[in-house]
């Protein structure tokens, strides 16, 4: 397979879910190439020239910036460094994401800005084509100087340390390194800061959201069109005009989906004795709309900062500058992360309501959505499990990006807490899959009453692949496993309006 060459295009969301769905490997570019190697001869020859203090590369760290170490102590100085801040704990990230934080930190070491060994930034991508995957931890970081703990994890093989994820076993890099005889790097001076300063712990989750993210919203319409026909909903507040007198793009491509989606329904176009609908039907282009167009912002701001150089201090070689500087804070991540996490579960949010809507014994039918109601239960439960969800998604939107704690003796006195943006968003992402299953279970069981009339071609063609995996539930039997194949499903099935 063809590599993707580094910095031979700009990176986006798309090119990252196309590189990693396709395993495709990577390989540097001439233009990288050339940058690496002439950002590392300058800082050589700088050091043999440089009298004053140049931070993290001539000094110690954090409040220890003071601290003079010397020509002979540079490369010990960069090992002690990478391996005091393997500090993570906790869950461990996910290896889908550990490959895109991979993906990103050669990216941002290949502008030659950073002062990295060639050899460094191709033994991370020896790591990322052969699937050698470092075990990271979600908790340590601050956000600021970068994702230092989970980054030093990140790093930890490349001197011989830690463990990795090969061939579905855990296994010391050490071990795994000797299988492909890969020597343990020495690392010279400001290799360890340029490794460990950054963002791509944070990136890499924002990016594993959105492209996950956009998948949700879609799944929200199509669900939500399923959920409003099986409820006898009108398709008056779809109408283009109700939405250009507002003009917000996400409200308009919404009720433009609900449209397509519902187009051929008999149950959409049948006389409706009721004359609204609650507002979790009534007001989707509204709801789903205001998430798109904040995955949109939301975009805009990874985009930006998946092709940037986030480490410190920095190189300018043409300029004979190094200058140390704030490009490791998380702020712009963590606030987009926040802002996407609430935007996300609000998808959840709205559609447990709907779901609430249906099992309620309204518009002919039946109480729990089930035959005989009182000897069953039918789906009384599933409603208060995607209740609990969403409880747990709200409490997980308390923003990480007000927060602050001051650290390092005072020297770093505001962080970002970007990382736990990240994790939480991770969570309120999955919750909002779960409760979307949810209401697809509900839904589909709703609209079996209302037979012999059917709905659009696009909703019986969905629903008959649903009903393959999921049985139209006659008594009570047991629940979990069809909500677990519920979310199996969405996790499988690809949308294509």
């Amino acid at each position: 397979m063809k590599p993707f060459k580094i910095l031979s295009e700009p990176l986006t969301i798309e090119l990252i879910e196309e590189i990693i769905s396709a395993k495709t490997p990577i390989a540097l570019s001439e233009k990288a190439i050339d940058n690496i190697e002439k950002c590392r001869h300058y800082l050589d020859e700088k050091m043999e020239t440089q009298k004053e203090p140049i931070y993290g590369i001539t000094t110690g760290f954090g409040s220890l910036c003071n601290h003079v170490i010397s020509y002979e102590e540079l490369a010990q100085l960069q090992h002690n460094l990478v391996v005091s801040h393997a500090c993570g704990t906790g869950d461990e990230v996910p290896l889908s994401i550990v490959k895109i934080m991979l993906l990103l930190k050669v990216q941002s070491l290949s502008y030659g800005h950073s002062g990295v060994q060639l050899e460094t930034v191709q033994r991370l991508i020896d790591m990322f084509n052969n699937n050698v995957l470092p075990v990271v931890y979600q908790q340590g970081s601050l956000g600021a100087s970068g994702d230092l703990a989970p980054l030093a994890h990140l790093c930890l093989p490349l001197l011989g340390l830690g463990e990795v994820y090969y061939k579905n076993s855990r296994l010391s890099s050490g071990h795994v390194f000797d299988a492909f005889d890969w020597r343990p790097i020495k690392l010279r001076s400001k290799e360890g800061l340029a490794l460990l300063n950054g963002t791509q712990f944070m990136s890499a989750y924002a990016v594993h959201a959105l492209i996950h993210s956009k998948r949700v919203s879609k799944q929200a319409d199509f669900i939500a069109a399923i959920s409003l026909d099986a409820f006898d909903g009108r398709i008056s507040p779809f109408h283009p005009l109700i939405q250009s007198i507002r003009h917000h793009k996400g409200q308009i491509e919404t009720a433009e989906n609900i449209r397509t989606i519902l187009e051929g329904s008999e149950l959409i176009n049948r006389p409706k004795e009721h004359v609204q609908d609650p507002y979790s039907f009534r007001c989707i282009p509204q709801v789903h709309g205001a998430t798109k167009d904040t995955l949109n912002y939301v975009l805009d701001v990874v985009t930006n900062e998946i092709n940037a150089v986030t480490d410190n201090p920095t190189v300018f070689v043409e300029e004979d500058l190094v200058i140390s500087a704030g490009n490791f804070h998380g702020q712009p991540l963590a606030l987009v992360m926040d802002f996407l996490a609430i935007a996300i579960a609000e998808l959840g949010n709205i559609s447990e309501r709907r779901t609430y809507q249906l099992i309620g014994g309204k518009r002919g039918l039946p109480h729990f959505l089930v035959a005989e109601p009182g000897l069953n239960s039918g789906f009384m439960i599933p409603q208060y499990t995607a209740a609990s969800i969403v409880s747990q998604s709200k409490q997980l939107c308390m923003p990480a990006s007000v927060d602050s704690i001051e650290s390092s003796q005072g020297q770093e006195d505001h962080v970002s807490m970007g990382a736990n943006s990240a994790t939480k968003l991770y969570k309120v992402l999955r919750n909002t899959e779960r409760i979307l299953a949810i209401e697809l279970f509900n839904a589909a069981q709703a609209l079996e009453f209302r037979r012999p009339a059917k709905s659009s071609p696009m909703i019986e063609s969905f629903v008959k692949d649903y009903r393959k995996i999921v049985p139209f539930i006659e008594t009570d039997e047991l629940m979990y496993p069809h909500i677990q194949e519920s979310i199996e499903f969405l996790d499988y099935t690809k949308l294509s309006f």
